[in-house]
């Protein structure tokens, strides 16, 4: 399937557009809410992670509907070696259908779905929906590793 592409302001304070990223393996994941307890699990883990991936030609992006304020204090905090992007008219959310009704309490709402994607050559050849965030790192690590 082909990635639907975007442009996306990042942390760098640059515009991180899809299509243009030179990378063997681009790594995409979508996550609900900055300074949240499972999205810190998830990306310290993929931070903690870094160089393994770098070394398998990987570039990582994490990705919220968060404001680029909120995330830039986010990666400061966490001290993060790679990009969060900031989707607040949740264009790319929706174009990867992570925009979703969810459940909780009973009560049904509008929410991102935690996901990721692994994309090469602009197609997405893994994707992960609704996944646990504790040791969700690792696992896309082991599926880079396996198509080595």
């Amino acid at each position: 399937m082909k990635a639907p592409n975007f442009k996306l302001s990042s942390t760098s304070g640059k515009t991180v557009e899809l299509n243009k990223v030179k990378s063997k393996y681009i790594i995409i994941y979508f996550y609900p809410k900055d300074n949240t307890s499972g999205c810190t699990i998830e990306t310290n883990d993929f931070n903690k992670l870094l160089s393994k991936f770098e070394k398998l030609g990987c570039t990582i992006y994490g990705i919220s509907k968060d404001s680029l304020e909120s995330h830039q204090k986010w990666s400061k905090k966490l001290n993060l070696k790679f990009e969060l992007l900031a989707d607040e008219d949740k264009t790319s959310l929706k174009a990867y259908k992570t925009w979703a009704k969810k459940k909780f309490m009973g009560r049904e709402f509008m929410g991102t779905v935690r996901s990721t994607f692994v994309i090469k050559k602009n197609k997405i050849i893994k994707e992960w929906k609704n996944i646990r965030a504790v040791g969700h790192a690792q696992e896309v690590l082991d599926f880079i590793n396996s198509i080595k």
